[in-house]
């Protein structure tokens, strides 16, 4: 079985200003076949500087599984991941790790693999390096 390129994703939040719009987008991409979330935590750092750990089953609180039925791996996330996570977070402010795959790859990952392919280099570019040189080529 192929399995496309993996990432851990730490993304902060300041204020914890959430609005609703993430995991919807997130469960888009998920159901396009774009994404496989292997599995998810949220580490919230309050005030005094305590951080707290949700696993991200119920996230709202309402008693349904708003990430549950997209995780395919829980606890693949470790206690290592979080520390560095937290370690970055300034007092109220929370941080969304997600490990995930790039399920679109699968397919031509073993594709390349019967070729006897073999990856010998590959770097992820951040997006505001991209959207960057965008804008500086259309200048």
């Amino acid at each position: 079985m192929a399995v496309g390129p993996c990432e851990l994703l730490i993304v902060k939040f300041p204020g914890n200003q959430f609005k609703g719009e993430i995991v919807p987008a997130l469960r888009t991409l998920v159901e396009k076949g774009t994404i496989k979330i292997i599995d998810t935590i949220f580490a919230i750092k309050d005030e005094k500087g305590d951080v707290a750990v949700l696993e991200l089953k119920d996230i709202d609180g309402d008693g349904k599984a708003d990430f549950l039925e997209i995780v395919e791996i829980d606890g693949a996330i470790g206690e290592e991941d979080v520390d560095e996570a937290a370690a970055v977070l300034e007092p109220n402010s929370s941080a969304l790790l997600l490990l995930f795959e790039h399920a679109w790859a699968a397919e031509v990952t073993q594709a390349m693999r019967n070729a006897a392919g073999e990856v010998v280099y590959m770097e992820r570019i951040p997006a505001a390096v991209v959207e960057e040189a965008i804008v500086a080529a259309r200048a």
